[in-house]
């Protein structure tokens, strides 16, 4: 980290755009507290895309330090096609035409890239343009036209999206070009797949049979955008491997002042079964243009690690905005307040239940430690890990005790970037353990988190018990 920048737990994830994209704004973006990196399959060709990730990975081995990417496919987004010239004003009260096709010749019809749209609209349906800011309801149809009448007006352009709530299309969850995008990701390793407008666990699962082919450890992220999610909210979160509360389209979806309520719902069913939550959308959005924040947003970023995010994600602000490394900075700083904060509060204790495929010796293993640590005041845990589900449910439990994950596995210390509080970290091989107790003992007085006498608990696995951790060992710095 760079001087005067505090190592915060909770987790940030930045996107990658013309603003963020050229090697020195990336190594600066790590610099302020980036740990994952977004790559937004919707924008850019194959070419920038490779690009891009060859810079991070290379910046990774620069600095020593795992940086994972995140490839985020765009999944079924249905969109305005081209409109009449590129524009058109909406005046409430008046009607407008969806038409078959991808071009409108007058004002009054509006077309979409999806070809089914006419045929399954119904009578009564909404459709909102504009992110929300404009919504129609279906007034009545024929075989090649949906008349509608415009509730609320405003401006809608050329390829904007189209919200549809409530109505049941028959769209894929993965489209052809989701596809192609999940072959190039496969090929360049990329560490998470964030999968949009999830419906239904099934469509998580079919994603995952699909990466498995391919033989890609990639994690699935389920992108809750939907009301159909949140009706299947349960079911999707125990297939997925990660999730993120995508405030934007859910936002559009169901009504905006439920949409707290509905953050928070997911963070604690997230919080239930371990799995690691991402919030995204507009958290620092007037940086953008602003190298400053405004309250509510400063607010937002914080109760969305009050209520347990694992990470917090910036879009447009380091994409396209003009303050990518001051909208990182500011993020980490108002983390490493509130995370100040929270230290005060007691440890959560909770026995450990649903933990989502961690055999059950890992998670019991890991809870104890956890309280020996507590009780012990022991200065650091390591835990030594094959496949990183150990450092999840050590994660969950939210014990600032400072937490490094050590594997073997590129993949798997790249992928530990999205658990709070843990810092993967390179070291020697997991089974040796006079060599992995002599890394840590090194690397933590060369950081200052270790000096002689300190307590340090150590979480490990025997061939007693396959695929467990049954081994807790308490190491007293030399």
């Amino acid at each position: 980290m760079a001087e005067g920048i505090e190592r915060v737990r909770t987790k940030i994830i930045a996107t990658v755009g013309p603003s963020s994209d050229r090697e020195e704004t990336l190594t600066s973006l790590v610099e302020s507290g980036v740990d994952i990196f977004r790559v937004n399959m919707a924008h850019g060709g194959r070419d920038y895309h490779n690009d891009v990730v060859a810079r991070i990975r290379q910046l990774s081995e620069k600095l020593k330090r795992p940086l994972g990417i995140l490839a985020d496919l765009a999944g079924p987004k249905i969109r305005l096609g081209e409109l009449h010239e590129g524009r058109i004003k909406c005046e409430a009260g008046s009607t407008v035409s969806i038409i078959r096709g991808e071009t409108s010749s007058t004002a009054s019809e509006l077309v979409s890239n999806y070809p089914r749209l006419v045929d399954e609209l119904a009578v009564g349906n909404r459709v909102l343009l504009a992110d929300g800011l404009v919504s129609l309801t279906v007034q009545s149809k024929t075989i090649d036209e949906v008349t509608c009448v415009i509730e609320n007006g405003g401006i809608i352009r050329s390829r904007q999206g189209i919200n549809l709530p409530g109505v049941e299309l028959s769209v894929p969850a993965i489209t052809d070009n989701d596809r192609q995008n999940i072959e190039w990701a496969v090929s360049v390793e990329i560490d998470f797949l964030g999968l949009s407008f999830v419906r239904s666990s099934h469509e998580i699962h079919a994603l995952k049979t699909l990466l498995q082919s391919h033989g890609s450890p990639a994690l699935v992220v389920a992108k809750i955008e939907k009301r159909e999610a949140l009706d299947d909210l349960e079911n999707i979160v125990a297939a997925a491997d990660v999730v993120m509360v995508a405030r934007g389209d859910l936002g559009v979806e169901i009504d905006v002042a439920q949409t707290p309520v509905a953050q928070k719902r997911i963070i604690d069913e997230c919080s239930r079964q371990y799995k690691p939550v991402i919030v995204a959308t507009q958290m620092l959005d007037s940086m953008h243009h602003s190298p400053r924040p405004t309250r509510a947003e400063a607010t937002d970023v914080a109760n969305a690690i009050v209520d347990g995010a694992d990470a917090c994600m910036l879009s447009g602000e380091t994409a396209i905005g003009d303050y990518p490394v001051e909208s990182v900075s500011m993020m980490n700083r108002i983390m490493a307040a509130t995370e100040e904060m929270l230290r005060g509060r007691p440890v959560d204790h909770r026995e450990p239940t649903g933990t989502g495929g961690v055999h059950k010796v890992t998670a019991a293993i890991v809870f104890g430690a956890s309280r020996m640590a507590t009780r012990l005041d022991a200065k650091m845990m390591v835990i030594a890990t094959r496949n990183g589900g150990t450092v999840r449910i050590k994660s969950k439990q939210r014990n600032f005790t400072a937490t490094i994950g050590v594997s073997e596995s590129e993949t798997v210390l790249r992928q530990m970037t999205i658990f709070w509080g843990i810092t993967p970290l390179r070291g020697p091989s997991i089974s040796d353990g006079p060599a992995l107790r002599e890394f840590v003992a090194r690397w933590g007085k060369e950081h200052g988190l270790l000096k002689k006498n300190d307590l340090v608990v150590f979480v490990t696995g025997t061939d007693v018990v396959p695929i467990a951790h049954n081994i807790l060992a308490i190491h007293e710095v030399e």
